[in-house]
Order: structure tokens, then C-alpha cells, then sequence
């Protein structure tokens, strides 16, 4: 077994080697994320290269199966193939929310049609996907959304207003809740996918205190949808709800919330806070930096922990709410502590007083606030932590 892992691991390397270009072993610039789509624009020409390559060979998904476009890797293989892209700093080819959020519940739920028709888009980045969740109506309490689905010969037409939906006037297709049955609430609605070009979609970009725009409001007027889009059955969506949000904050903590300044913490508070025998000068916020790290360092060793155990399950479960709260919590504090580093530095918006990565750090904090909210707030998070990991109830 090991023999074989070796040879693998050596053709790993050597793949690496011929398709994996220079300047895709270099830190990611913001304006350089690739989202993959129909209409994707690459500033590094290289970037849709390294697409192609990863694509071709599944290895934006390495786990998912050969059927569908994935890698088809073992838990072993892949472990070796992020060891050896990590070994040149290589950068994720695609980030999406196909993969990260998508794709795993399509895997479980589409049928064997719908798998063949969208997955394998999904690992080459050829269409762009939104989420089509929250209401103006129903944030928290998602389960109140009221975007209506009205049966019409063949198809489904849809009625309403989705919020915060990421990028997504860039999307190509959206994966959408909506209500099929009035009566009952939670039992009521259905999961959906459709194209974003369809006559009725519109959007309308929000911005935001930081000054960027990721998020939509997005409108429905009669836009007629195939019944073959649904996913799952009439009525089920709620189940595959869930679990896309146990996915989707699983990502999110395994994220650690990017953004803001690429260089370590203690480096900034270094420069900006003075350094005394090669450590933070000021003693209190040496502390606080220490601190943060070993929490860092903790969290991010529980991560790959449960992502061993889940590997060995079905996937990542309620205990998902638990690192979606704490590394919230962690990336706020993380910012906070730049702020206080960086003192008066921290504080500008634009002009010839602030460099570039000031500028990342002022508005990364203001758009670390958002944290505790999206993916599902602390609150309701605690609240599934409490009923579905700990087994308390409500009158416990």
C-alpha cells in the first residue's frame, strides 16, 4: 500500500511540474480569485490554465467520482495531493460554491440525470452558482421564506424576493428555495435549480459598510422553471436545506474567513507597535497575539480532526455550527487585534497616508462584523449546537 502511495505521490509531483504555471505558486491576489462561469474574466492568463489543467483532471474536486468529472482520489491520495500543492504553494485553481456547497448535496440527493448534467460543470468551473436562501422575511427564521412555486403544466413558476445572495450578478445558475405548500411550513418547501439568464430574473447589488458589494437582492417575476429542476422530491427541501448549510459552514470555518493582510499578526503588531529583543514590544498585546494563535492553532487542528471523522461518516453534521460560531468569533478577534496594532494606521479609508495592506485591514474589520451572520447568525447556530450536538431541549 505505502509502495503504491509512493508512486502516486511521484506522479503527483511530476504533473505538478508540467501543468502547475509559475506565477500559480505565488500568494493570490484578491483581483486574481478564480470563480469559474460562462462569463469568468482572467487578469492572469495563466490563472484559467491552471483551471484548465486542475479541471481536466478532476483535482478541483479530487474526491468526488470519476463518473462525474472528480479526481476519484482516496482519503490517502488526497491527502498527498494537498501536501504536494501546498509543497509549491500552489493556489486553489476554482474557488466555488458549486464545490463547496452544491455539488456535495447533488452528489446525495440529484438524480443520476441531474448529477450528469451539472457536476461535471461544477469541477471544470464552466457555470457559476448563487444561493438562493434568505428572505427580506425569513433570515433567521429561514424556514418562513415565502418565494412561491406554482405548479403550471410542465413547469414551475416562480414568484419573489431572495437577500444577500453572493455574487450573485455574476452567477450563471442559482440553487433556490422556495415554497410548493402553503399549510404547513417546514414540510412546505422545495429545492430548486434554475439559470439566471431565464426572463424575470433580476438583480440588484448591495453595498456594504466596507465599501464592496458581494451581496444582492434578488428578484423573481414569473420565471418558469423545468419540474426536472427540482431536486429531491415535492416538499424535501428543507432536509437538503440543512444539509447544504452544514456544508456551507464547514467551508466557511476551513476558510478561516480570508481577507485583510496577508502577513502573520505578530509581524504587523511588530511593525506598527514596536519590537523589543525581537518580540512585541508592548507586553499586553504580545499577550493577546500569543493568545490568539494558540487558539488559531487549536481550532485549526480540531478542523482537520472532524474532517477525518466525517470522512469516515456522511459528511460533516450539527457539530459544523460549533466551528462556523468559534472561528467567527476568532476571525472578529483577529481583526480587532490588527486594529489595535496598527493604532491611527487602522483608521483610513483612501489617500496618499494609507498603503494598500492598511487598507485591506481597515475594511476586512469592518466586513468581519458580517461573520456572525452569514451562514446562519451565532444565535441560531448555538441553538443547533444546544438541541443537536448537546440533546438539550427547551425545557432543559
Amino acid at each position: 500500500m505505502s509502495e503504491n502511495l509512493e508512486a502516486f505521490r511521484k506522479e503527483v509531483q511530476d504533473w505538478l511540474a508540467e501543468n502547475c504555471p509559475p506565477s500559480m505558486r505565488t500568494p493570490m491576489p484578491e483581483d486574481e480569485t478564480v470563480w469559474g462561469g460562462r462569463n469568468a474574466t482572467y487578469k492572469n492568463p495563466e490563472s484559467k490554465k491552471w483551471l484548465d489543467a486542475m479541471g481536466a483532471k478532476g483535482w478541483t474536486c479530487p474526491t468526488w467520482p470519476k463518473e462525474y468529472g472528480g479526481g476519484g482520489l482516496s482519503k490517502e491520495e488526497n491527502k498527498i495531493l494537498q501536501q504536494e500543492l501546498r509543497r509549491i504553494n500552489a493556489r486553489p485553481a476554482l474557488i466555488s460554491f458549486g464545490i463547496m456547497m452544491l455539488g456535495p448535496v447533488l452528489l446525495e440527493y440529484a438524480t443520476e440525470e441531474q448529477k450528469q448534467e451539472h457536476i461535471p460543470k461544477i469541477v471544470r468551473g464552466e457555470i457559476r452558482w448563487c444561493q438562493g436562501y434568505s428572505e427580506p422575511g425569513a433570515g433567521s427564521d429561514l424556514a418562513g421564506l415565502q418565494t412561491r412555486a406554482v405548479e403550471d403544466g410542465d413547469d414551475y413558476v416562480i414568484n419573489g424576493q431572495k437577500v444577500w445572495t453572493s455574487y450573485a450578478n455574476y452567477a450563471d445558475w442559482i440553487f433556490c428555495l422556495v415554497r410548493t405548500d402553503t399549510s404547513v411550513k417546514h414540510e412546505g418547501i422545495s429545492f430548486i435549480l434554475f439559470d439566471m439568464t431565464t426572463k424575470g430574473v433580476t438583480t440588484k447589488p448591495i453595498k456594504l459598510i466596507s465599501g464592496s458589494s458581494p451581496f444582492c437582492e434578488t428578484f423573481f417575476d414569473d420565471v418558469r422553471v423545468p419540474k426536472a429542476n427540482m431536486v429531491g422530491r415535492l416538499n424535501g427541501g428543507w432536509e437538503i436545506a440543512k444539509r447544504l448549510l452544514q456544508h456551507e459552514r464547514s467551508s466557511i470555518s476551513a476558510s478561516g474567513f480570508t481577507g485583510g493582510s496577508s502577513v502573520p499578526m505578530q509581524d504587523v503588531a511588530k511593525e506598527y507597535a514596536g519590537e523589543s529583543d525581537g518580540r512585541i514590544a508592548d507586553g499586553s498585546l504580545r499577550e493577546s497575539v500569543a493568545q490568539h494563535r494558540m487558539n488559531s492553532q487549536a481550532f485549526q487542528l480540531t478542523l482537520k480532526r472532524s474532517a477525518e471523522e466525517s470522512k469516515a461518516g456522511m459528511g460533516p453534521g450539527a457539530a459544523s455550527s460549533i466551528f462556523k460560531s468559534y472561528g467567527a468569533e476568532l476571525n472578529k478577534m483577529k481583526y480587532d487585534l490588527l486594529m489595535e496594532a496598527m493604532g491611527t494606521q487602522a483608521l483610513g479609508w483612501e489617500g496618499d497616508g494609507f498603503d494598500v495592506e492598511e487598507l485591506n485591514v481597515t475594511r476586512s474589520w469592518l466586513r468581519s462584523k458580517a461573520n456572525s451572520i452569514e451562514g446562519g447568525t451565532t444565535e441560531i447556530n448555538l441553538n443547533v449546537v444546544a438541541k443537536r450536538v448537546l440533546g438539550l431541549n427547551d425545557h432543559q
